[in-house]
């Protein structure tokens, strides 16, 4: 589900936004060096008329047809001519710049891309996910070392049938209320703790019934004591596992949150990019139909035949085609940014535009040191370094958990009586008992122990074979084993891709020197190919072909800017570390 594009939520203010989108349909500013529209062209035509005219005046009676469809195409060619001079070709640049602007769209910051990225990636969301079920199972696991309160409460109403004499009543009924309440908890070196007060209220109708109702109390203190089972090792296993998880998810959501800034930043670019690509391919269809525009001129002066108006045709066609893929490839790159940081353009926009230019200088350091950082601070790494040590302890657990079971068992007891004596005729002697009191008479002798006992002893379990323990400790070593592995093949990719990163942007300024190396000999070319045209010693084709060198070095130089802006991204991502370089 998208959000729309929320200047409130972002750096920028819902007018400075609405501002901003709405200059996107307003003319753009003026350039210094951007042709006035049609007064420009008027006196750009005017001018190489005149020029034509003084330059080759025996064409003047001779062929004034070929003049005039010479001199209309000068007024269209494909590079616009300057204002002042009327000669001086405008800077390739200034062109785009003009096209850029005039591309609509919401405007959109790197910044704004990456704060709307930490609240509604989809990736980083459900790491955090995870690290909040990861930080519930912590939770969990410290809570089993907690003290439990227990009380049970039960009630009996029960007629028996009796054929002794001593029973007191040929049908014995009684009503018992049964309860026990206390504490029990298990402490980490595994030792199980029980509190327990045992309580019985007794109603009958026996006729010997010295005490009726009769308050009998049992207290204990017990304990159990694993002694093959290391202790904190075994009973403490899943707490130690949970924490360890909870360290391995902490570091992936931050290297998710590192990914997700890197993955911005690189789909930032790419957008970038189409957006340059189509602004180059846009100018490069204006040059094809004004070249076309000069041949069916041409053509109708006589000077050239009808198959290099087929040809112009065909070239024009072809950059129709180009243009329409280029501003799919435009909105397809825009959707994608939008997908990942989860807004949409702003109302009536297809897409989102960059305001940002990627950086073009890095001071990087040494590559052993990048990947010397890398395995160090890396989250990903981290995250599997701690899953090994989860792993380990488990196995560590199942190391002891393997052996036969043996228990240390003990209690202290106190026990206690009370109730409401009788008399109680049998024979003929009358009979009474010396105890007596109350329900709390009976728990305070129970308390205090006046009738005390205790126990101790232990508990031995052999499991013949002992294949379960054996099989569990078995498994959980080669879990082991596998996290090591998985461990070490990170880090030996991890060093793969930092290497690799690193000689792309190493390389980089490079292939930016060469790139625009490239830009400004074919902006030489285009210059001189618009003299020698006007000079009579070119073609128009020629002049478009260079014109189409041109776009291709400024594709080449935008895209080699961009790649090494995303190697800068990638570096950053893999060593989790931003001081590692300096943009300039």
């Amino acid at each position: 589900m998208y959000r729309h594009f929320d200047p409130a939520a972002g750096p920028e203010s819902n007018a400075t936004l609405y501002q901003q989108t709405e200059n996107m349909h307003a003319e753009p500013p003026e350039i210094s060096n951007r042709p006035q529209a049609t007064g420009l062209k008027m006196r750009g035509f005017l001018h190489a008329l005149k020029s034509l005219w003084l330059a080759k005046p025996r064409l003047r009676h001779n062929s004034p047809r070929w003049l005039l469809c010479a001199a209309t195409a000068i007024g269209i060619s494909v590079m616009p001519l300057n204002a002042t001079h009327g000669q001086t070709p405008s800077i390739p640049d200034s062109a785009l710049r003009v096209i850029l602007e005039q591309i609509q769209g919401t405007p959109l910051s790197l910044d704004q891309a990456r704060q709307y990225a930490l609240k509604n990636a989809a990736p980083l969301l459900r790491a955090e996910a995870s690290y909040l079920a990861a930080r519930g199972s912590v939770r969990r696991e410290k809570g089993a070392f907690d003290p439990e309160l227990f009380f049970d409460l039960n009630y009996l109403d029960r007629e028996e049938p009796t054929a002794s004499f001593f029973s007191g009543a040929p049908v014995l009924h009684f009503k018992q209320t049964m309860s026990r309440s206390g504490l029990r908890m298990e402490l980490p070196i595994g030792t199980d703790i029980e509190l327990a007060m045992n309580t019985v209220r007794l109603e009958t109708n026996s006729d010997f019934a010295f005490l009726n109702p009769e308050f009998d109390a049992f207290g204990s203190l017990g304990f159990r004591q694993p002694l093959l089972r290391g202790f904190t090792a075994s009973a403490g296993k899943q707490l130690a596992w949970s924490k360890r998880q909870l360290d391995a998810e902490t570091a992936r959501y931050d290297q998710q949150a590192l990914n997700t800034m890197a993955d911005v930043e690189r789909g930032y670019w790419d957008l970038y990019a189409a957006e340059r690509n189509y602004a180059v391919q846009l100018l490069s269809r204006d040059r094809a139909n004004s070249f076309l525009r000069e041949t069916e001129l041409r053509a109708q002066a006589g000077l050239i035949g009808p198959n290099q108006v087929a040809s112009a045709r065909a070239f024009l066609a072809d950059q129709e085609l180009t243009l329409i893929d280029s501003e799919e490839q435009l909105d397809r790159q825009s959707d994608q940014l939008a997908s990942l940081i989860g807004v949409r353009p702003g109302a009536r926009m297809a897409r989102f535009v960059p305001v940002d230019d990627p950086p073009d200088n890095f001071d990087i350091e040494p590559v052993d040191i990048l990947v010397d950082r890398a395995i160090k601070n890396n989250r990903s790494l981290k995250a599997s370094r701690h899953s090994m040590e989860a792993a380990q302890s488990l196995a560590e657990a199942a190391n002891w958990e393997s052996l036969p079971s043996v228990d240390l068992v003990g209690s202290l007891e106190g026990s206690g009586l009370s109730g409401t004596p009788r008399e109680v005729i049998f024979g003929g002697d009358t009979l009474i008992t010396t105890r007596g009191g109350n329900f709390s008479d009976a728990i305070s002798q129970a308390t205090e122990r006046e009738f005390p006992g205790w126990s101790i002893g232990v508990e031995i379990v052999i499991p013949i074979g002992l294949r379960k323990g054996l099989g569990e400790k078995d498994r959980l070593k080669a879990e082991v084993l596998g996290s090591q592995q998985h461990f070490i093949e990170g880090s030996r990719a991890l060093e793969e891709q930092v290497r690799s990163a690193y000689r792309e942007l190493a390389h980089g300024q490079n292939r930016l020197a060469a790139a625009r190396a490239g830009v400004d000999a074919a902006q030489e070319q285009v210059r001189i190919g618009i003299i020698e045209f006007q000079n009579g010693r070119s073609t128009a084709f020629e002049l478009v072909r260079l014109a189409e060198d041109l776009a291709v070095a400024q594709r080449r130089h935008y895209e080699t800017l961009v790649r090494t802006a995303k190697a800068a991204a990638t570096l950053q991502q893999l060593t989790s570390d931003k001081s590692y370089l300096n943009r300039e």
